[in-house]
This record gives C-alpha cells, sequence and structure tokens, in this order.
C-alpha cells in the first residue's frame, strides 16, 4: 500500500484513500481483502459494521490510517484488527 492509493471492497460499496501506510497490505473490508480492481467475495457478517464516507479510520499504532470516499456495509480491518475513526481536532477560535 502507498500513500494516494484507492482501494475497494469486496463485499459492499466501500471504497478508501490510503492516507498513511506501512510495508503490509492486510487491508480488509468485511473480512475480505481490500484491492484497487476487486473481485465479488463472500462478506463475513462478524466484520460488517460499517464506515462512513469522510471519516478517517486508524489502527491503535498509528502506523496506518485511511479516508473513506464511499460508505459501505463492511468495517475495515489491518492485520486482523479492525480500525477506529480518528478523533476530530478542534479548530482554534477566531474571536
Amino acid at each position: 500500500m502507498k500513500p494516494g492509493t484507492r482501494l475497494k471492497s469486496a463485499v459492499c460499496d466501500a471504497e478508501v484513500m490510503v492516507i498513511k501506510a506501512t510495508a503490509g497490505d492486510d487491508l480488509t473490508c468485511g473480512g475480505v481483502a481490500m484491492s484497487e480492481s476487486p473481485e465479488k467475495g463472500e462478506a463475513n457478517p462478524e466484520h460488517m459494521h460499517g464506515c462512513v464516507i469522510g471519516k478517517r479510520y486508524v489502527d491503535e499504532a498509528g502506523t496506518v490510517e485511511v479516508l473513506c470516499v464511499k460508505s459501505g456495509e463492511g468495517s475495515i480491518y489491518y492485520n486482523g484488527n479492525e480500525l477506529m475513526t480518528k478523533d476530530t481536532k478542534k479548530l482554534p477560535s477566531s474571536d
């Protein structure tokens, strides 16, 4: 995976753009590997919690970050661990 790569889910409509990545490429959605041109696959019901457009998803260590560019029913996992939504930063006020 390289930053800027757009990956699609094989089990739902979800699409993500890689923001930050490591050497591995074990990114899955709904239990099936994501790729630039996926073949339809069978979803794992335990991995179907959904992903929301416009949200950034990161792993606990902060080594992988993806931006959801198209919502879907599948959850995004990296190396078997579900990615969490990244907290938003509060903008400074301009009083």
